[in-house]
């Protein structure tokens, strides 16, 4: 993508949880195409594990704009934002942008500009990094609750407790579609 072009730009963010906030990304982000020349046509923004498929409705918009030819480029904080289900997912996701004419960029792997070979290398490592990072976070996680348990504390909400608001259901359409 060379800079100063009239280039159209989609950013996506993604925070593990509601309790996180996207938006330190998205002002990094969108300052990042100021600085490009980029024009901001969307922000998809989601508070979503990047562990499985079918939990990012935003992701699933995003590709499905992008196929659209909406935008020619897609800002991401860092790669591991897209997915963290290993290489494959990684590589798929970057296929299936550049299938549409669009490139995922990386504020925080700037090698994502790279043309060539060299960058599926990467896009793989990267994406088994975060594959490993998500495994040992989840494993300290599975430590910690043993010895908490080992010490006779409550792991988990209490017996009998419901949740706070009614979980919503995604209809058949809204799988096919996440499916790709």
């Amino acid at each position: 993508m060379e800079r100063g072009e009239d280039v159209k730009a989609a950013i996506y963010a993604r925070v593990s949880t509601e309790d996180q906030d996207p938006g330190n990304q998205v002002r990094d982000l969108e300052a990042w195409a100021v600085r490009r020349g980029c024009e901001i046509l969307e922000v998809y923004q989601e508070a979503e594990s990047a562990w499985r498929q079918g939990h990012q409705h935003e992701l699933s918009r995003l590709l499905t704009d992008a196929e659209r030819g909406r935008f020619d480029v897609v800002l991401v904080w860092a790669l591991d934002r897209m997915s963290r289900e290993g290489p494959l997912r990684v590589l798929q996701l970057v296929e299936r942008l550049r299938r549409s004419g669009v490139q995922l960029l990386s504020y925080q792997e700037p090698w994502t500009e790279a043309p060539g070979e060299l960058g599926d290398l990467l896009y793989a490592v990267v994406g088994w990094v975060a594959r490993w990072e998500s495994q040992r976070r989840s494993e300290r996680t599975k430590a910690g609750q043993a010895r908490a348990k080992a010490q006779g504390k409550q792991i988990g909400r209490p017996f009998g407790s419901k949740d706070s608001k009614k979980r919503r259901r995604r209809t058949r359409r809204e799988m096919r579609l996440e499916r790709g």
